[in-house]
């Protein structure tokens, strides 16, 4: 009760001719997102520590977003999502969707920036303010440690229907012109927590605990 954050990410859509309320509609339909809306079977949104340092608690109302909308056009400098497959995790995917056996689950990870600069809650292009720890763990100069949200969503859908080379399965909704490429995908995080359970969550990380 003590969140009251904003967790965003792109649906996932079957690609099967059917139509959604919003066939017509900005964002749909009219922005070429077309398909069956998949509702996720799992959502884990988890915050964790950093390896080289304790976390300090993150500002209300600090934004983050991870992955770029349009990575298929400006590139894959700040692509960042993952695809994967329960049973499979250990193999990650960032420019093709993966095609998961029976009984397997498709898993979209994203691992949010988990360094801040320790004054402004956005910047212009809504990323300078957040960075992400360099390969050693610690934050780039200037940046302290935040909690780390890593976001993991697992969706139940149907195998692939192969038509000639083409499976027919889904794709993240994007701008027309990022062709649902799942290098697109993207995820934002508006921090609300109230600061009595943000300071909950700082002690539980720092103290090496594990809290639900």
């Amino acid at each position: 009760q003590g969140d009251k954050s904003t967790y965003y990410w792109p649906v996932l859509r079957l690609q099967n001719g059917q139509q959604e309320n919003d066939a017509n509609a900005d964002g749909g339909g009219k922005d070429q997102n077309v398909g069956e809306i998949q509702t996720p079977s799992q959502v884990t949104l988890n915050f964790v520590g950093n390896p080289r340092s304790k976390v300090t608690a993150m500002p209300r109302f600090l934004r983050i977003i991870t992955g770029d909308a349009k990575a298929f056009v400006n590139g894959d400098a700040n692509a960042n999502a993952s695809w994967s497959c329960t049973g499979f995790e250990d193999r990650q995917l960032k420019d093709k969707y993966p095609i998961c056996p029976e009984g397997s689950q498709v898993v979209r990870t994203f691992k949010f920036q988990s360094c801040w600069d320790g004054q402004n809650t956005d910047s212009a292009n809504h990323r300078t303010h957040v960075a992400f720890a360099q390969a050693n763990g610690a934050c780039p100069n200037g940046f302290r440690a935040i909690p780390q949200l890593v976001q993991r969503i697992v969706y139940d859908v149907p195998p692939p229907v192969f038509d000639g080379a083409n499976p027919s399965v889904f794709a993240v909704d994007s701008f027309p012109e990022q062709l649902h490429k799942p290098i697109t995908d993207h995820g934002d995080f508006i921090n609300v927590f109230d600061q009595r359970l943000m300071n909950k969550v700082v002690n539980c990380i720092n103290t090496g605990r594990k809290c639900r």
